[in-house]
């Protein structure tokens, strides 16, 4: 009962199949099946995609020839051809607008290096050098404040020094 009910695929319309086997019909006169190909896919991953980088002369052919385009849909089959968006042709074409070929050249990715400076690295050692010396100035200064407010209140006069400090 079980074999009545199910019935071969093969010929009944609006069946379903796997996406990547094709569909095989029956040799004409005669009953034997062709045999199925089937595509396994490729089990190798590149190592890491690679961004797409195009000339200068490149974007400008595409410019020329997408202004040539006249016909509805031939724009975008060359863009389909090609394999670029309609944002690339859109910026591409505002770079031309701007009137710089440089500009249609990819711009680099990530930070923008700084020019060295050389006289940079002695400033910042100079700074960090004088900071610590303000410190140390502000120390020694509170210090004298409190010796001279303590000789005030033991009433020790204080002796002008050799180096004429103030007293």
């Amino acid at each position: 009962m079980i074999g009545e009910k199910i019935r071969p695929t093969q010929g009944i319309e609006g069946a379903r199949r796997a996406t990547e086997i094709p569909w095989v019909e029956p040799a004409k006169g005669g009953s034997s099946v062709q045999p199925l190909r089937v595509y396994s896919p490729d089990p190798e991953v590149s190592e890491k995609a690679r961004r797409r980088r195009f000339s200068a002369e490149y974007k400008l052919s595409i410019l020329r020839q997408a202004e040539a385009c006249q016909e509805p849909g031939s724009l975008g089959a060359l863009l389909r051809r090609e394999g670029i968006y309609s944002s690339n042709l859109t910026t591409w074409r505002r770079q031309s607008d701007e009137g710089i070929l440089c500009a249609l050249q990819p711009k680099p990715r990530g930070r923008k290096a700084s020019p060295r400076n050389i006289l940079r690295a002695k400033v910042e050692q100079l700074s960090r050098e004088n900071d610590r010396l303000q410190k140390r100035l502000k120390q020694a200064e509170l210090i004298i404040e409190v010796q001279k407010k303590i000789s005030q209140m033991l009433g020790i006069p204080l002796e002008p020094s050799e180096k004429g400090g103030d007293a």
